[in-house]
């Protein structure tokens, strides 16, 4: 048990900028209390996903000073703050899980979703990744980089105490989410023919649930380690990102936060096919040329953030799947060099911040 009032440690976004200039820093910051509804979780393990790259690069303006990035986290609830009887939300936990809100002692994750209004017409739909007051971890709170995180307990996952290693567990709170999300948005039939356009965190992990669905993929990524990773997880093909796949796909999915690949994508589909971007981030998109990309019913869509109902579906279909996350663990006090490793494509899989360190 934690005595809120300590003091612990945290990295926090200082300087927006490239990795190279040092936006982040470890300072020490007060344990919190839990408000109404809140858990404080005492994180183990917290997986770096490129959108901490982006915040911390100022690709996404951070929601306040001294922000604490991190929204794959896997740890202990150690307090809780009061139950509220009348929080707005069309969602409650017992409902979403089928079990009470987590007690002190069991383990969760803290994913990207920190909260919704619960009342918008996108909530009531089950649409609440499109909420106009939707907050993130991360980014709206502090998140995992941190020893200590608050958390809205409706927005937590309760996780078996005797699953997979935590390192393993934490890049599917998001890498492995916001994949299914985007598989599901890329429409692929049965047995269909996937193209994944860069292969990392997120990739590798939808790649398994692909095939496992019986899809046939193709990946097409730059670095050379990535594809032989596609290969060894049973990959048709893996080429270069710019590269033609060796048939024409059914569906694909743009991982790579490059927009000069989305006219290589849509280009590359059968007809009736569909792109989905992955990112929240994307570079500038060329020029689209309508009979080449877009003609016979070809579809671009976006992949905007996620539902909880997402993260419930997902994690219930890989608790079946002999996953192979493919992690790369780094130290809580190397957490700038984990995001300048995979700022400079040295990280092949997840890169995994251990806290325990």
């Amino acid at each position: 048990m934690v005595a809120t009032g300590r003091e612990t440690d945290a990295w926090v976004v200082e300087r927006p900028g490239p990795m190279a200039t040092h936006p982040l820093r470890l300072v020490h910051k007060g344990v919190p209390d839990p408000g109404p509804g809140e858990l404080l979780v005492e994180v183990d393990v917290c997986g770096v996903c490129r959108t901490d790259l982006h915040l911390a690069e100022g690709d996404l303006a951070p929601r306040a000073h001294g922000r604490t990035p991190g929204h794959e986290a896997v740890g202990r609830v150690v307090a809780a703050g009061p139950d509220p009887s009348d929080m707005p939300d069309a969602l409650d936990p017992s409902d979403a899980w089928g079990a009470p809100r987590p007690g002190i002692g069991d383990r969760v994750g803290v994913a990207w979703l920190a909260g919704t209004c619960g009342v918008c017409r996108y909530c009531r739909a089950g649409r609440e990744n499109l909420c106009p007051e939707s907050r993130y971890t991360g980014w709206d709170r502090d998140g995992g980089f941190a020893r200590y995180l608050l958390a809205d307990a409706r927005y937590v996952y309760p996780l078996p105490p005797d699953a997979r290693d935590d390192a393993e567990l934490a890049p599917l709170l998001c890498a492995g989410i916001i994949g299914y999300r985007a598989l599901e948005r890329a429409d692929l039939p049965p047995g269909g023919r996937l193209g994944l356009y860069g292969f990392g965190a997120s990739a590798h992990l939808t790649a398994q649930l692909a095939l496992a669905r019986g899809a046939t993929v193709h990946v097409l990524t730059r670095a050379e380690e990535a594809r032989r990773l596609a290969l060894e997880l049973g990959a048709a093909s893996a080429g270069h990102a710019y590269d033609a796949p060796p048939e024409p796909l059914d569906a694909a999915i743009l991982f790579a936060p490059v927009g000069d690949l989305v006219p290589v994508a849509l280009a590359a589909l059968d007809r009736g096919g569909t792109l989905a971007v992955a990112g929240i981030h994307l570079s500038d998109i060329p020029s689209l040329n309508y009979a080449d990309h877009l003609f016979q019913e070809r579809t671009l869509r976006s992949v905007t953030a996620n539902t909880r109902e997402d993260g419930r579906a997902y994690l219930a279909e890989v608790s079946g799947l002999p996953l192979r996350v493919h992690t790369v663990r780094y130290a809580f006090a190397d957490a700038d060099r984990a995001l300048a490793d995979l700022a400079g494509d040295r990280v092949t899989g997840v890169a995994v911040l251990d806290l325990r360190q």
